[in-house]
């Protein structure tokens, strides 16, 4: 049995149902084949990390991937950071949107062809602009709301409540340590992802991006008041320790052609 998906160029193509081998998780991404389309600068970046069974959160894929899995495990991360410069490819800065912070809630997907990517649950930012072109262009769960970062030395704090009627909240206050440092295999798996995974239209697409390779530094959690990942996923596991936590002052990032994987 074969199923039909489209590629990036050409007439669709038919697949075999046995999936390609997953791609070697890199360090250093690939270079968008077809241009950049938005560039941005991503800046003091904080990611939580937990543990969670593959059978636990395979529903809420997109048609065409699955979870990617290391020693079995698959993971649910929440990702503070601020959003900076965002443009199209050669002009400049979007006004009323070039700026904003974003916490989000994503899974880690791997379609048949081996792309390892992202699937975003929920993406709450406080700029109203990106919340409506991401949402009706893209089909990326976008959500507005009040959202702010305060950085006191080697102390970050978040704050993030969504507008609406469930208005969940998250607040993060955690301190930075120790000296600027490659990650390792593992800290790969959780963060050296080169494209995204999502819904639009009736179909599935991958998205691809490039930047330089992480520069994290290690962090101590003061505080997590979480209820996002819980809006997300349906699990409480943001009420246990997380399995990892990682800073990153920042870098920029090119975002090339989506195209169709089926």
């Amino acid at each position: 049995m074969a199923t039909s998906c489209r590629g990036s160029e050409g007439p669709p193509v038919h697949r075999e149902e046995r999936d390609e081998a997953p791609r070697p998780v890199s360090a250093a991404g690939p270079q968008p084949s077809s241009g950049s389309i938005f560039r941005q600068r991503w800046t003091d970046l904080v990611f939580v990390h937990w543990e969670v069974s593959p059978d636990a959160v395979a529903g809420l894929f997109p048609p065409g991937t699955r979870p990617d899995v290391l020693d079995g495990k698959t993971y649910v991360g929440l990702v503070f950071f601020g959003m900076r410069d965002l443009r199209l490819s050669h002009g400049p800065v979007l006004p009323f949107a070039g700026r904003f912070e974003e916490i989000n809630v994503r899974l880690y997907s791997i379609d048949a062809a081996g792309r390892r990517g992202v699937v975003f649950l929920s993406l709450d930012c406080n700029r109203l602009l990106p919340v409506i072109a991401a949402n009706g262009v893209f089909g990326l769960p976008y959500r507005w709301a009040s959202a702010r970062c305060d950085r006191f030395e080697e102390r970050i704090l978040y704050a993030v409540r969504r507008k609406g009627r469930q208005r969940p909240r998250s607040r993060l206050w955690a301190a930075v340590e120790g000296e600027e440092r490659s990650p390792d295999a593992w800290e790969n798996f959780l963060t050296a992802r080169w494209g995204l995974h999502a819904r639009a239209w009736g179909r599935t697409f991958y998205w691809p991006l490039y930047h330089e390779p992480w520069r994290f530094k290690d962090a101590a959690l003061l505080l997590l008041e979480d209820e996002l990942v819980q809006a997300a996923t349906g699990l409480t596991v943001a009420a246990s320790s997380p399995a990892s936590l990682l800073y990153s002052q920042g870098l920029s990032v090119r975002f090339g052609r989506p195209f169709w994987i089926c």
